[in-house]
């Protein structure tokens, strides 16, 4: 295994060669913004290399987390990163889909994170297990909101990371189903460009709104202090 099948992080590493969709911005965004507080259940949806469900469990080594994904290789790749993980005992994986696993389970949660598959509308590529990793076709928008509102509790958050246009049409169907967004977050790629991406936070009950933006790079292209201190507990060059 080379090492770019392998990102190494401050207190874990993922191995990734087995996944459609490697370790990204993306993904660490979510796992480092997402809100963990009184959160002792928590479930990431379409987990792949498992990243998140780490993330989290090195920001809340006491709760239980639960990782799904359809995708067998990337179950399979999310177990042996658990089980190589400081988390080992309270991190779970399940090779099923979120419209199953929400009709199988009695169990809800705290805390629900997605980075899910998108470009919905786009072209399939040739490489099957990226094209499902990247397109909407097994978790259609509808459904993964269906299935996030029978698996939250009713105190519970979903936080989810999606480009721009996705996004906003994500917060429309969500709205719609009665999952409402109490916090966005506009994601910069740097200070001079245009909102690029959405983290936002939903719940079943309405509250004030949050909004805020940031970006990634400062103006000399490195990373910047906000995105530094967001994710100086796991990137190993802060």
């Amino acid at each position: 295994m080379g090492s770019k099948d392998i990102f190494r992080f401050q207190q874990f590493e993922v191995k990734h060669d087995k996944v459609g969709l490697k370790v990204g911005t993306d993904g660490v965004l979510l796992g480092a913004w997402a809100d963990v507080a009184g959160a002792q259940d928590i479930l990431d949806i379409g987990t792949g290399s498992g990243l998140i469900a780490l993330m989290l469990a090195q920001r809340h080594p006491s709760a239980n987390i639960h990782a799904i994904d359809i995708m067998i290789a990337a179950s399979e790749q999310a177990i042996e990163n658990f089980n190589v993980s400081p988390w080992a005992e309270n991190l779970r994986c399940f090779h099923i889909s979120a419209q199953d696993f929400a009709e199988a389970t009695a169990q809800r949660y705290d805390l629900i994170v997605s980075n899910p598959p998108y470009f919905s509308d786009g072209l399939l590529s040739g490489d099957k297990g990226r094209a499902s990793a990247r397109h909407a076709i097994s978790l259609p928008r509808d459904e993964l909101v269906s299935s996030v509102k029978t698996l939250l509790r009713p105190s519970g958050r979903f936080c989810v990371i999606l480009p721009y246009l996705e996004g906003l049409r994500f917060k429309e169907i969500a709205q719609t189903a009665g999952l409402f967004c109490n916090k966005t977050v506009g994601v910069k790629p740097d200070i001079y460009s245009s909102i690029n991406r959405w983290l936002m936070e939903f719940s079943v009950k309405a509250s004030r709104y949050q909004y805020s933006e940031i970006f990634l790079k400062n103006e000399t292209g490195g990373r910047s202090t906000v995105f530094n201190s967001l994710t100086s507990e796991f990137y190993l060059n802060v």
